[in-house]
């Protein structure tokens, strides 16, 4: 296994088991102690994980809570989240991930007849007085910090849906690191809902260019529409036009 591949995949495992000793690591990946040393040491440093009594564990402190997230530039998540709503027609079977801008669609899509499928709590939560939504939540864990329902295996169940459009988030984007995310529980949803989507729109704000987080779940170039607040610096809007992806500001 390539080293790059090997430290993502210690970081889902380290993720999945919460603490975790470095025998286990070693016995998991068929590596040397020495190797997973310098990989848990590269990751520690980095401050995706924190040294624990006779190992490593994840660190939560990456994963920012869900209400201090949604405070945050308000009126650009709304912005964003009504040209991206505005993509919604009637009929459509949509994805709608976990974020605090994806949950901002809510509003604008409410008295439309579609199909959501999600495992954003709040977006399931708002959904309940409107019958004119048919909900199916993707099941698992409770991540309290996204406000999400995230499994390792719960992605199987979205293979067997048809999705028209896809409203994807993420904690930072960068032509390097494609799409990220800081939850390495959702990360194989993610790349799931890109997969089997007709149509993937991704919604970030300007902050969030040339920012990555713990995991990639998919490349820029499979992104259809990056709806976002303003126009990013020209070696995305190069990269955009060479790979055919529609760059779409909300001002």
């Amino acid at each position: 296994m390539m080293k790059s591949k090997r430290i993502t995949a210690i970081q889902e495992y380290v993720a999945k088991h919460k603490n975790v000793s470095l025998d286990e690591l070693v016995s998991a990946f068929s590596v040397s102690k020495n190797t997973i040393r310098r990989d848990v040491q590269w990751l520690v440093e980095r401050g995706e994980l924190r040294k624990v009594y006779g190992g490593v564990s994840i660190n939560d402190s990456t994963l920012v809570s869900f209400n201090d997230r949604q405070a945050r530039n308000q009126k650009q998540k709304e912005r964003i989240a009504k040209v991206a709503a505005s993509y919604v027609q009637d009929g459509d079977i949509i994805f709608v991930d976990s974020g605090t801008t994806t949950l901002e669609m809510f509003t604008f899509i409410k008295n439309k007849n579609v199909t959501i499928i999600t495992n954003n709590l709040s977006f399931i939560i708002n959904c309940l007085p409107y019958e004119n939504l048919d909900v199916i939540s993707i099941g698992g864990t409770l991540e309290r910090k996204t406000n999400s329902f995230a499994s390792f295996k719960e992605s199987n169940l979205l293979k067997t849906y048809n999705v028209n459009k896809a409203f994807m988030a993420s904690t930072g984007i960068s032509i390097s690191n494609g799409v990220t995310n800081a939850s390495p529980l959702e990360s194989e949803l993610k790349r799931t809902a890109v997969e089997r989507s007709l149509s993937v729109y991704l919604l970030v704000d300007h902050n969030k260019f040339d920012k990555y987080g713990l995991i990639t779940y998919c490349d820029l170039k499979e992104i259809d529409y990056i709806i976002t607040d303003e126009i990013p610096n020209t070696e995305y809007k190069q990269y955009a036009k060479e790979h055919d992806v529609e760059i779409v500001t909300s001002n």
